[in-house]
């Protein structure tokens, strides 16, 4: 192994590859070498050998839909295009009616997964995500509800006078079923100064994450990268969460997220490459030793690097997404799309040779009677 090892990632990653073949948990200084290192496709084929380790060929994703319930939010959050400002989207807050509706618009889809989030409006009320919830539960039983990340529970219990562990407990008794990842971007003093400094902190974040462990609610695990971060933030949020997961082992999956900066106050910033998203999501592999699964967010990094991502570190091609619009809306910043139909997720995966899963929310995997038989007339991938 070392030979062949040290022929594919040279000198200077030898000792790290030696710990890859052994499952030894990487240290911090692996974590910055990698990131450090010019030689990407190393890092790549070393993140492989874990995620073939885990989940040799297969490749999973979820029929879900998003209802970003309101973007009406008192953070002002600078790396966010979402939030209603002036000069930027307008003001909007869902009724339960107005939920409802768009549920039934896909109630021809067999939507396995609902994600809910939304900005932090200080006008609703706490019966209002109870009653969120219930509206989900009643157009689609059975679904899985992810809801509301660890700033929007924090919100929730101030306005119900509870504390988090009961906004927790009632909104588990709606229906919650998981809590999606965001709320923290990167677990940094810093960045949560400069960019996010109205919404909880670090700290903060971990104790609701720890509160839901304890209710038995799994939990989805992010970051946001490409913004002001450093890669030793990086290394140091990957590590965080690593000891959280030794903690609580509540966590089922890792989204390394792509920043946009179109339509926020760090439009400054370049876009990303294609280096940096395979690069992030090679490095959570290889860091993240305790986490089943590695996704690739197709809508923020684009659906060809979601393909080359399957090869390096990333099981998980998330779902056919309907209503996406926390980066940008369907048509916004060029031809860039909110869905993929079935067909379009089961040949994006095919196509690069892995072997597309369709999941639940928890990982099972679902088997349709009369599965989907691929079609080649699809959306180019280049445009999605």
């Amino acid at each position: 192994m070392a030979i062949s090892a040290e022929r594919i990632v040279g000198s200077e990653l030898v000792d790290i590859a030696a710990k890859v073949e052994a499952g030894e948990r990487l240290s911090r200084e692996d974590g910055l070498r990698l990131y450090a290192t010019p030689n990407l496709t190393a890092v790549g084929w070393l993140a492989n050998q874990v995620r073939e380790r885990w989940h040799g060929p297969k490749t999973y994703f979820v029929r879900n839909q998003h209802i970003n319930y309101t973007n009406i939010c008192n953070k002002f959050c600078k790396f966010c295009s979402f939030y209603a400002k002036k000069g930027g989207p307008d003001p909007y807050e869902m009724s339960l009616d107005e939920v409802r509706r768009r549920l039934e618009w896909h109630k021809d889809v067999p939507i396995t997964e609902v994600h809910m989030v939304g900005g932090i409006n200080p006008r609703l009320p706490y019966s209002y995500y109870m009653d969120l919830v219930r509206t989900v539960k009643d157009v689609r039983p059975g679904v899985h509800v992810k809801a509301f990340t660890a700033v929007e529970i924090v919100e929730i219990a101030r306005v119900g006078k509870v504390s988090f562990e009961q906004a927790l407990a009632d909104l588990i008794e709606a229906g919650l079923d998981s809590l999606p990842g965001g709320g923290i971007e990167v677990l940094s003093d810093r960045v949560h100064s400069e960019l996010f400094g109205k919404k909880l902190n670090g700290e903060e974040w971990k104790a609701v994450a720890r509160a839901a462990a304890k209710l038995g609610l799994k939990q989805y695990a992010t970051m946001l990268y490409g913004h002001i971060e450093t890669d030793e933030e990086r290394v140091d949020h990957l590590i965080q969460l690593r000891e959280l997961q030794d903690e609580t082992g509540h966590f089922l999956t890792f989204t390394p997220l792509s920043f946009h900066p179109e339509g926020t106050e760090l439009e400054h910033i370049k876009p990303l490459t294609g280096d940096v998203d395979l690069r992030n999501i090679a490095v959570s592999r290889l860091m993240l030793d305790n986490f089943a699964h590695i996704k690739s967010f197709w809508i923020m990094n684009t659906a060809p690097v979601t393909q080359a991502a399957l090869w390096y570190g990333a099981d998980d091609a998330d779902g056919l997404v309907h209503e996406y619009e926390i980066t940008y809306k369907d048509g916004e910043w060029g031809n860039k799309r909110q869905a993929l139909t079935y067909d379009n997720m089961v040949y994006m995966i095919e196509d690069v040779g892995r072997v597309p899963i369709e999941r639940d929310s928890l990982y099972h995997e679902i088997v349709r009677e009369q599965p989907v038989t691929p079609k080649r007339t699809l959306i180019p991938l280049a445009q999605a």
